[in-house]
């Protein structure tokens, strides 16, 4: 049995985030002392463990506590599917870090990358993830027949919607509020017209995404500070809306 500043200390977590924890649901304490502080046992450090493994994929709080509480939860499946991904994501790691070296020795040694080489790390990577999906096909499909001008619209549209979602972040409204949940759509909608046809369960998970991934979180963090999650909240607050 565990108390709260222990377990804290333990799961490297403040105490405040247990506290919150409990008062959502995700992690309750199995019971507590007579003076009434939380007192954890092994199946609560257990379904911590998960929260930790699954805040570590990048998955908010609701979601988190959507995937545990499911009455088809099976932790050892859970797990597994846990190491399948951090693996596929420490291949796609050696993968950009050998990327990065060819790019630092094209620099230093004066030779040229071929283009297809500068970026076939990143087509590799998007056929893994995506490449026997019909939205993967469908996208590269339509991406071959763009020109210069329609690509230039494509990035204009993006960069606006992105800001126009800057703004109201910035300005404090809430990702729920009806304005941010009219530009997810757009942004859904951005994607659906140019790529694939993208539904709004499949925009959520894009922008579960988006916060996952280090290099979509860096892109709309240049734009302004917490937008990645910002904008992973308007579009699932978006997709529940509809």
């Amino acid at each position: 049995m565990y108390k709260i500043g222990r377990l804290a200390a333990l799961a490297k977590i403040s105490v405040r985030a247990l506290h919150h924890y409990d008062e959502i649901g995700l992690v309750k304490p199995s019971a507590r002392t007579r003076a009434g502080y939380r007192v954890y046992a092994q199946r609560d450090l257990e379904r911590l463990q998960h929260v930790l493994f699954l805040r570590e994929l990048g998955l908010g709080l609701e979601p988190i506590a959507r995937v545990l509480d499911d009455p088809k939860f099976d932790r050892s499946e859970a797990l597994r599917a846990h190491r399948r991904e951090l693996v596929a994501r420490a291949e796609r790691t050696k993968t950009m870090i050998a990327l990065v070296d060819r790019a630092l020795f094209s620099i230093e040694e004066g030779e040229p990358m071929q283009p297809k080489e500068m970026f076939s790390a990143f087509e590799e990577e998007a056929k893994a993830r995506w490449g026997r999906t019909d939205a993967w096909r469908e996208s590269a499909r339509r991406a071959k027949t763009y020109g210069k001008d329609e690509w230039a619209r494509i990035a204009a549209e993006a960069a606006e919607i992105s800001a126009e979602l800057a703004k109201l972040a910035r300005a404090g409204v809430a990702a729920t509020d009806a304005r941010a949940m009219d530009l997810a759509e757009r942004h859904r909608e951005h994607i659906d017209r140019w790529f694939y046809a993208c539904s709004r369960e499949m925009h959520a998970g894009l922008g579960e995404m988006y916060v996952a991934d280090d290099r979509f979180a860096q892109n709309y963090e240049k734009v302004a500070k917490g937008l990645a999650r910002y904008i992973r909240d308007a579009i699932v607050a978006n997709a529940s809306r509809a």
